[in-house]
């Protein structure tokens, strides 16, 4: 170390640099936390509750015409509505535990159904785990569909907005339709 005031600053500086750098990892971690807090929440929700949960995520967010499946058959449209510029959005939910990842099959089906049966601008896989595959993560960014995970999805629990969760995820953004 330099003797002196200059010495000094540097010292403050690192060490004021190394004082910011443990801020932002705290500040992290306790929003980790604050979203695990929420998703035990959601976990609790049976997976019928888990779709209107979803649905009402989206009426929060300024989606209209939300309307929820709820049922067997449904081709993968668990939740259907239209954000506020227009676009039409399809939603499949997995409620699946935390551990377990979503596979390319599930993936597959929703793709093979999302724009061709049900018109998505906006195609949404939402899920309750931490993780798609890879394949499966892979054909979402090919396809153009959001994939949002447990961590994305605590986001959004937590009171991010949907139409910034959408990029975060590729592309994913649909088709702009004009305003009505």
């Amino acid at each position: 170390m330099r003797p002196g005031p200059v010495g000094a600053g540097w010292a403050l500086l690192r060490a004021h640099r190394r004082s910011v750098g443990q801020d932002r990892a705290w500040r992290a971690q306790e929003e980790a936390r604050a979203r695990e807090l929420s998703m035990a929440e959601v976990d609790a929700l049976s997976w019928q509750e888990f779709e209107t949960y979803v649905a009402d995520l989206c009426r929060r967010d300024g989606c209209t015409k939300v309307v929820v499946s709820g049922k067997s058959g449904d081709l993968g449209a668990d939740v259907v509505g239209y954000l506020a510029d227009g676009r039409k959005l399809v939603v499949q939910c997995k409620k699946y535990a935390p551990h377990r990842s979503v596979s390319s099959q599930d993936m597959q089906k929703f793709v093979g159904t999302a724009r061709l049966e049900h018109g998505a601008d906006v195609a949404l896989f939402v899920t309750t785990c931490r993780t798609f595959t890879k394949a499966a993560l892979g054909l979402a960014l090919r396809q153009d569909i959001v994939a949002l995970h447990r961590d994305l999805l605590g986001a959004w629990v937590k009171g991010a907005h949907l139409e910034t969760l959408i990029p975060l995820n590729g592309s994913g953004g649909g088709r702009r339709r004009p305003s009505a």
